[in-house]
């Protein structure tokens, strides 16, 4: 990394207790643009794993075609169950150290794992306050002072785009197929949300705690319904089985054992082990896009690519949300707010871009179609030459 902060942040939650944690932001690499990358708060971070993020960055943001560097950060902070004041206040506490580091031509930081819109805003205002002056150096931004529409679909549409552009390739299309999706958050809601849209049928959501499934699909009416349990009432996916007649809920189980099409992990890290890989290729999935970050293990990986099933590696396919985030920035730059018509246009665009480059560079490498390690490529050449070009700095 170019740069590594570490600092504790000192907070007093609703009883008065003074509680500490530890914060982080790793400024990876700025040879295309300022850095660029989301916070996370949850108790796993650490800067082992931000760092194994920020490097994973810097080749996604280098695959979206626009001007961004990489980095990442947040906190081990474990925000469930905390008051709507108590995460204002850890908000404000990290961002009095934070908003030294960062700047709207600086690093422009986003939001991850439990790092909403919520948690945007009390960042953003803080930084404000701080600095006195109002510029995007936060993205995800409410669509009132500052957000780009399609900013929260923009993962789970790009992913699906993604999806669409490799079954093309592929002289297939998405319509009938049915998809298990893990995760119930942001992007799996938003994956599910454009499936339906073309004509796919969603299968499952899932959390830490089991998966649901739906056995003839979700319809647009139920994906509302998960988005109000999730992020309004913050409550566990098993909640939606009093909901709906025809719901099954499988406790501590993954969705992957599910008969389907086609697979979206868009949970987090790490959740499709080697075990979960030959269950996924033994029920007929004849594709894996990854919405989350790194969810398929590399022996994980090595299943799919010997069963031939498709594979959307997270740093091509889940590039939507940092891609939005881009043109977040660029509207900020501009001082305006381009329709949801214009960014979601944008957005087709750019997965097929990164489809096509990704494809053309595992074909100038004899490497046939293996869109991984195009993907690796194509991102990691951008990177290279510009920082041969900028000299040993």
């Amino acid at each position: 990394p170019e740069r590594q902060i570490v600092f504790r942040v000192p907070w007093v939650d609703d009883k008065g207790v003074q509680r500490v944690n530890r914060g982080f932001r790793v400024q990876m690499s700025s040879a295309l643009g300022p850095y660029k990358g989301g916070l996370r708060f949850h108790p796993t971070v650490n800067l082992s794993v931000i760092k194994f993020l920020a490097f994973e960055q810097t080749f996604k943001n280098s695959l979206t075609t626009l001007m961004m560097g990489a980095g990442k950060g947040g906190s081990d902070l474990n925000p469930r169950g905390l008051s709507d004041r108590e995460i204002m206040t850890f908000c404000q506490s990290f961002m009095i150290e934070l908003h030294r580091h960062i700047g709207a031509d600086t690093d422009v930081p986003a939001g991850d794992i439990n790092v909403g819109a919520r948690e945007i805003g009390y960042l953003f205002g803080q930084y404000k306050r701080l600095a006195n002056n109002f510029t995007g150096v936060l993205t995800g931004k409410d669509l009132r002072w500052g957000g780009s529409l399609i900013r929260p679909e923009a993962t789970g549409y790009g992913c699906v785009y993604f999806a669409q552009n490799y079954l093309a390739h592929k002289g297939d299309t998405l319509k009938g197929k049915r998809c298990v999706v893990s995760g119930s958050g942001n992007v799996a809601q938003y994956t599910a949300e454009k499936l339906l849209q073309l004509g796919a049928v969603p299968i499952t959501f899932s959390d830490s705690n089991g998966y649901v499934l739906e056995p003839n699909g979700f319809t647009q009416e139920q994906i509302n319904h998960v988005m109000e349990l999730k992020n309004t009432k913050r409550v566990r996916i098993s909640e939606y089985c009093a909901f709906s007649e025809t719901a099954q809920y499988f406790p501590g189980k993954k969705p992957w054992e599910v008969a389907a099409d086609l697979a979206f992990p868009s949970a987090t890290q790490n959740e499709i082990d080697e075990d979960d890989a030959k269950v996924l290729v033994a029920n007929g999935v004849k594709g894996v896009f990854e919405g989350a970050n790194m969810p398929s293990t590399n022996e994980a990986i090595e299943i799919y690519k010997s069963s031939d099933v498709m594979f959307g590696p997270a740093k091509a396919a889940n590039a939507g949300g940092v891609a939005v985030s881009g043109l977040e920035m660029a509207q900020n730059s501009q001082r305006l707010q381009w329709t949801r018509e214009e960014v979601d246009a944008q957005l087709e665009k750019i997965m097929k871009d990164i489809f096509e480059n990704s494809l053309a560079a595992a074909q100038e490498y004899g490497l046939k179609d293996d869109i991984q390690a195009g993907a690796n490529i194509a991102g990691f050449l951008k990177v290279a030459d510009s920082m041969i070009h900028q000299g040993c700095v």
